[in-house]
């Protein structure tokens, strides 16, 4: 599974320092449900992270896939060009009101419901229904819809829409907490929604019927504006959404089979456990598509070859779609098939509770005593990198003069000897099974702390039961595959390495400072210095350790075509995506 943002990464991001304050008052606070509903999301949008296990529930999955396969059999006779995209996490929802910002749920909806903006494959941002986002003052973010938009019904797309949606995705009886809006006027930074009954916010307005204003409580960077909020609203048409009561938005069937939508495609049918199928939209306003049937189909990982050599599927995502290592010099070899192995994000984050082992040098010494570098060339094939903190080399603020703490076992014995190290304590390592590559990894990690006089018993549990765990003292050490955002770490350090609530119940002062300056700059050098302080004083302390950062493949049968195949920006353009036979 993949943490986003991200969120959960990834895919989700809260931020910044200012906002991170407030965010960090729930978890001080004792909102723990709400603390753990935002952690789940940052976990689940992990990239390239997903569940190797076979999804449960919902419809019979052989019933399930000859109603899938049939459906797309008599589509393909009647000539209608049809891809399908494999992946092998589970959908959550496609309600935009409802989803939790993992990958999945994000892509599902984007492709209905167009998001301002989203990452272009080369970290850029490339505009969707925005066309352009400034700023004077770093508080009053001007966006401009793109005078071409309009719903697949003909009606224009306006700023009254996107206030309307922020309205509502604010509101108190939608109460998704995966989307943090406290950063806003007019919005309660505690709860992150706006009052019950509320009919506008001060802080989003329209300016005239292309341009709206989101006014912010603290100044934000435009680099947090952008990643962590403009990529992951979506904007949804009001002269819709407006004859669906707010408290039935959650639950309203509507969005089970949308027939107004923005974006190139729109769902005609889904189960959560096994596929999601989509229709063209014939009057997108940027092109109607060039496939005319979608299909995401949800796979066990163990089926992703199979299914790639038999053109049951034809394209998989880097951060969607978890191939096993032991698979991918197979899925190179096809000759249907072309293989991309994208920038190097997915994190194989390992979380030290501070609290249960207090003595930095104790936690150096794990790092010290194992190969990290063997690791990847033997079990990834090569296809990751070893770094020390949270920036990896796809960032542009990667610093390389940071060298990785080295495989050196006789200093891993010296730091523990110094701390008075006995060797009686059995540290408790929880890892999730689902990650077959990481398991095999934590027992070479286990054996190589061993030879160093620490004993350590490696612990297999599902990703709900780990997650459940996350900010606990009931562990001594974690490992999960986190996405951190390449051009924006700050929300996901800030809640890591937090203090007392966070999953390693550390902080420090020099940290802090650092994400402070962070959230209100978008000089590169200058953010590359800022996550430099606070990757070497995490290499210091060692409160989290990177046992290695992923490269992970993505592949694309031969007969599509335009189809960017990068860790981000991979469904941009999907409109152009074709068949050539």
């Amino acid at each position: 599974e993949q943490l986003l943002g991200q969120p959960l990464r990834k895919a989700f991001h809260v931020h910044r320092l200012s906002f991170v304050d407030g965010f960090l008052h729930h978890v001080r606070s004792g909102n723990k449900v709400l603390a753990l509903m935002l952690t789940a999301a940052m976990v689940l949008g992990i990239a390239g992270c997903g569940s190797t296990e076979t999804p449960a529930g919902g419809t019979d999955a052989a019933a399930a896939e000859e109603s899938s396969e049939a459906g797309a059999a008599g589509e393909a006779a009647s000539g209608e060009k049809i891809v399908n995209i494999g992946v092998t996490d589970s959908l959550g929802s496609i309600n935009p009101f409802v989803i939790d910002q993992t990958f999945i749920n994000k892509y599902a909806v984007e492709l209905e419901f167009l998001q301002l903006v989203d990452f272009a494959e080369d970290l850029s941002f490339e505009y969707l229904l925005a066309d352009a986002i400034t700023t004077e003052d770093n508080k009053n973010f001007i966006v401009h819809i793109n005078e071409d938009a309009v719903w697949s019904d003909g009606t224009p797309i306006t700023s009254d829409d996107v206030t309307y949606s922020f309205l509502r995705l604010a509101s108190p009886l939608v109460a998704n907490a995966t989307l943090v809006y406290g950063v806003f006027e007019g919005v309660d930074s505690e709860t992150g929604f706006v009052e019950e009954g509320a009919t506008e916010v001060s802080g989003v307005t329209a300016v005239d019927e292309k341009t709206v204003q989101f006014t912010t409580k603290e100044p934000m960077s435009m680099i947090t504006f952008m990643s962590s909020y403009a990529a992951y609203f979506h904007t949804m048409p009001k002269h819709i959404i407006e004859n669906i009561a707010e408290g039935e938005l959650t639950t309203s069937d509507w969005f089970n089979h949308p027939d107004v939508v923005s974006g190139p495609y729109m769902v005609t049918d889904y189960d959560t456990n096994h596929y999601i199928s989509y229709a063209a939209n014939e009057n997108y306003w940027k092109g109607a598509p060039k496939i005319g049937r979608m299909n995401i189909k949800i796979l066990d990982s163990s089926q992703v070859y199979s299914s790639l050599q038999s053109g049951e599927i034809d394209v998989t995502s880097h951060t969607m779609t978890n191939i096993p290592q032991e698979d991918n010099d197979s899925i190179e070899a096809l000759e249907n098939v072309d293989v991309v192995y994208g920038s190097p994000v997915t994190n194989q984050s390992v979380f030290i509770q501070t609290k249960n082992i207090p003595d930095a040098r104790v936690r150096q010494a794990l790092v010290y005593a194992i190969d990290r570098q063997k690791i990847v060339d033997d079990l990834l094939k090569g296809h990751g990198e070893v770094i020390d903190g949270f920036v990896s080399s796809a960032s542009p603020y990667f610093d390389d003069g940071i060298t990785p703490i080295s495989y050196d076992p006789e200093k891993a014995k010296e730091l523990l000897a110094e701390a008075g190290w006995d060797g009686t304590q059995t540290l408790r390592f929880f890892v999730n099974s689902g990650d077959g590559t990481f398991v095999n990894a934590a027992q070479v990690m286990a054996a190589q702390w061993a030879q160093v006089g620490i004993k350590v018993e490696v612990q297999t549990v599902d990703l709900a039961t780990l997650m459940s765990m996350a900010g606990g003292t009931d562990y001594d050490l974690f490992a999960v595959q986190y996405t951190y955002s390449p051009i924006d770490f700050s929300v996901d350090i800030a809640w890591l390495l937090g203090g007392d609530e966070s999953w390693t119940g550390y902080s420090n002062s020099t940290i802090n400072d650092a994400l402070a300056k962070v959230g209100t700059t978008d000089d590169a050098a200058g953010l590359t210095d800022l996550y430099s302080v606070i990757d070497k004083q995490t290499q210091e302390d060692v409160p989290m350790f990177s046992a290695y950062v992923i490269s992970a493949l993505g592949a694309v049968n031969k007969r599509v075509t335009n189809v960017h195949a990068n860790v981000y920006g991979l469904f941009n353009n999907i409109q152009e995506w074709d068949i050539v036979e």
